[in-house]
């Protein structure tokens, strides 16, 4: 980059007529911006950030330019970073001796040139950024380069939704700057860059073409049509000293390499050595702010190079004097991108010292030297270069840059939306070779406790490919059932665990010969239970010697997997949420009608647990204050009117008052009366099984308004045995009795064959983790 932020400037040249050439060459460019139609357009506003000696002698030309253009740019000027470090040369001052007016001074750098302060510096102007953007408003963020000033002006913007135009995108020079870069590069919106190879870069990074803008470099635009001024000796005079001649003096400029600090101070020592062998007049530029500059600073110390009679060390030098400078040296020496990029311009020699630059495109004027290890070998490239003069090259830019970019910025259309899109190249689904991905499927083990079976079940996420057109396959779709087994839940706690222990094993041995990947268990249980801890708080009385029961430790332990516990009808819940109905869905409420009545409540896609892990028992939720009683020990609840229970003890009742059985009917013998009996019964007309079906459909609906003036659901979702049955007797209670607000309410039956299974799988395959390729 080019030098630095020197406080001195002997004997001040006259800026003025320095730029006046330079207004002649932007000239042309306001020529044709005028005679363009504006078609209405308000001005575009446009912000300029710079952050350092550096990037201003780039950016610089661009706001020449839309200064020169008033009618179409409105143009704001943020100057932050070294700019405003004395240290550095306090270089805002030629900012404003340019007369641009400075709308806001940022002090962001924290001092201590060392990693640290880097990250420090980008935090710090990250902080006081928002403030000054906020006001600005501006359309277009231009930022430049690789700095780390310029990654925290990026983000800023880009996380303000403010477009942003990237300058010199898409090189690569080797250190950190490149992952600085290219990471600017990624939050950008438009790209002017400044060679073919970049612009190649930037579209395999997979930047839109249309938004990438191959300009060159505007501070060629400046340096092409003023290297060649008359004055040039004075400058040499102003900054050497009497008698030193052109082409018989040096250009230093050193940087610290962040990523090797170490090697960097080294090379800086030995390049130091070099050239005081060497014993030629030399200009000497301090470091930039990067971490390890202040221990170079100290190695120049040490040496006495501030007080040496060959050197003059400089903090900062005009961009246009600085021009002349290096077009009439014998050599520059260093890793400054000045060397590689504008030198070439002049054909100056160059040795370019270490790895700071690796991967830029350069002109045979430089000469690498990037294992810069000894004396010797610096002092032998000097010998070979010094006084030497190359054919200029024009990589990086023809003078005509700055009418590009700006033509550029008036095409942007602020009307297309902020979002930027990638263009990533079409590619084609690879055959992957991991043994996972050939055999198994990702599945989990299910576990249903219920009051009568205890059930375990092998769930699938998807269809391995080599079981796709194989019909006697037992895996079905995503989320279905792979393999079935059930057991009568037995009676005690001792044989229910083992018998859970032994099904599993089971079940976890036949998975891998169906080639499914078992992640995790998932239990799904009645009663009260604390999933947090997989402890099951308080059963009900249809499973019995199943309270204060830690689940979750036992299984874990014997199958050595993660385990999952929650309640039955919060399982149901999540089944809803990731296979049925309620996929997609926000706010719904599954209800399960079988042999009691439970549910599950999802708000804001999240199951609601409760306080003590008793939310949604639904099922004793009182719609009388004098009803049957509940097995809960209460009356009047849900379950005591609408539950499989309920129904099958009026069943009996009826069936002892000879008033169930009506023509066409008959029990088996030895078969017990059931709910199904009851609903059979009111289907061919008894008028005394219809009113307990009425009682029982009028109770469940009247819950369900209950519970729609509480939560405000989207959907109800009922499952279980007895949903079909209780769907349009629900409805026709919600538009009956529930407030004109929630009688919109979806109601339907779930499709689920298996929600407790489901949902227990649904845990696992939600949560658990494994490698993925």
């Amino acid at each position: 980059m080019f030098p630095g932020t020197e406080g001195r400037n002997p004997h001040r040249l006259t800026e003025r007529s320095t730029h006046e050439l330079y207004y002649l060459n932007v000239q042309r460019a306001r020529e044709r911006l005028e005679k363009m139609e504006n078609n209405g357009k308000r001005k575009l506003k446009v912000c300029v950030a710079t952050c350092n000696r550096a990037d201003y002698s780039k950016l610089a030309p661009i706001m020449f330019g839309m200064k020169a253009n008033p009618d179409v740019f409105e143009l704001e000027v943020v100057v932050l970073g070294s700019h405003l470090i004395d240290d550095y040369g306090n270089t805002f001052r030629m900012i404003e001796q340019d007369e641009f007016d400075i709308g806001s001074k940022l002090h962001t750098i924290v001092r201590g040139e060392d990693e640290a302060a880097m990250v420090e510096s980008v935090g710090l102007a990250l902080v006081k950024l928002p403030d000054v953007l906020q006001r600005l408003k501006p359309d277009v963020l231009i930022v430049h380069g690789d700095r780390f000033d310029a990654l925290a002006l990026a983000t800023a913007a880009a996380l303000m939704n403010i477009r942003i135009l990237h300058l010199e995108g898409g090189e690569v020079s080797g250190t950190i700057d490149d992952s600085i870069r290219h990471a600017i590069s990624k939050l950008a919106h438009y790209h002017a860059c400044c060679t073919r190879r970049a612009e190649s870069h930037l579209i395999a990074m997979c930047e839109d073409h249309s938004r990438i803008l191959l300009a060159g470099c505007p501070s060629y635009d400046k340096l092409l049509a003023a290297h060649k001024r008359d004055d040039y000796a004075d400058i040499i005079k102003a900054w050497l000293g009497d008698g030193v001649k052109e082409q018989d003096y040096i250009v230093a400029l050193q940087h610290p390499v962040t990523t090797d600090i170490k090697n960097s101070i080294k090379i800086y020592e030995l390049m130091l050595d070099a050239l005081i062998s060497f014993n030629k007049r030399t200009l000497i530029l301090f470091p930039n702010i990067d971490a390890g500059s202040k221990e170079m600073v100290r190695v120049m110390r040490k040496k006495g190079i501030e007080q040496h009679p060959n050197f003059q060390a400089v903090k900062h030098v005009p961009f246009e004097q600085f021009i002349q400078l290096v077009s009439h040296a014998g050599c520059m020496i260093g890793n400054s991108s000045c060397g590689v990029r504008e030198a070439g311009a002049f054909g100056t020699p160059v040795i370019n010292l270490g790895t700071r630059q690796t991967g830029r495109e350069t002109g045979e004027n430089v000469l690498h030297v990037r294992g810069a290890d000894t004396h010797n070998k610096i002092y032998h490239a000097l010998e070979l270069q010094f006084g030497k003069r190359y054919p200029c090259s024009k990589i990086y830019g023809d003078g005509n840059a700055v009418p590009r970019i700006l033509k550029f910025l008036q095409s942007i259309n602020l009307e297309e939306p902020l979002q930027k899109t990638f263009c990533f190249p079409a590619v084609k689904d690879c055959i992957s070779q991991d043994i996972d991905h050939i055999l198994e499927t990702q599945s989990a083990l299910a576990v249903d406790l219920g009051g009568t079976n205890l059930r375990v079940a092998i769930v699938s996420m998807k269809v391995p490919s080599s079981f796709k057109d194989n019909a006697s396959s037992q895996i079905q779709c995503q989320g279905k059932i792979v393999k079935k087994y059930s057991q009568s839940n037995p009676k005690t706690y001792e044989e229910r665990i083992d018998l859970i222990l032994k099904m599993c094993k089971e079940a976890f041995i036949d998975a891998v010969h169906l080639n499914c990947r078992v992640l995790g268990v998932g239990v799904s249980t009645g009663g009260r239970v604390n999933p947090q801890d997989g402890v099951v708080l308080h059963s009900t009385k249809l499973i019995q010697e199943w309270s204060s029961v830690d689940i979750r430790t036992p299984i874990s332990n014997a199958l050595h997997l993660p385990v999952w516990v929650d309640n039955d009808g919060n399982c149901a819940a999540l089944a809803e949420r990731k296979f049925g109905h309620g996929k997609g869905v926000e706010n719904f409420v599954t209800i399960i009608t079988g042999t009691g009545i439970g549910g599950g409540i999802v708000q804001h896609n999240e199951l609601i647990h409760g306080s003590t892990f008793c939310a949604a028992e639904l099922g004793h939720i009182m719609v009388s204050l004098d009803g049957p009683e509940c097995m809960c020990g209460s009356r009047g609840c849900i379950e005591a009117y609408a539950s499989g229970i309920a129904l099958q003890r009026e069943a009996k009742r009826l069936n002892d008052e000879d008033q169930l059985f009506t023509e066409g009917m008959a029990l088996k013998k030895e078969e017990p009366v059931s709910a199904v009996h009851l609903i059979n019964a009111a289907r061919l007309g008894n008028p005394k099984a219809d009113a307990v079906l009425r009682t029982a459909g009028t109770a469940l609906g009247v819950g369900i308004v209950n519970i729609l003036h509480m939560v405000n659901p989207a959907m109800v979702i009922l499952s279980g045995v007895l949903a079909s049955f209780y769907e349009n007797p629900v409805r026709q209670i919600i538009n009956q009795r529930a407030l004109s607000s929630a009688r919109d309410i979806q109601v339907m039956s779930s499709e689920l064959e298996e929600p407790a299974l489901l949902g227990a799988a649904s845990m696992v395959l939600d949560y658990a983790t494994r490698r993925t390729y």
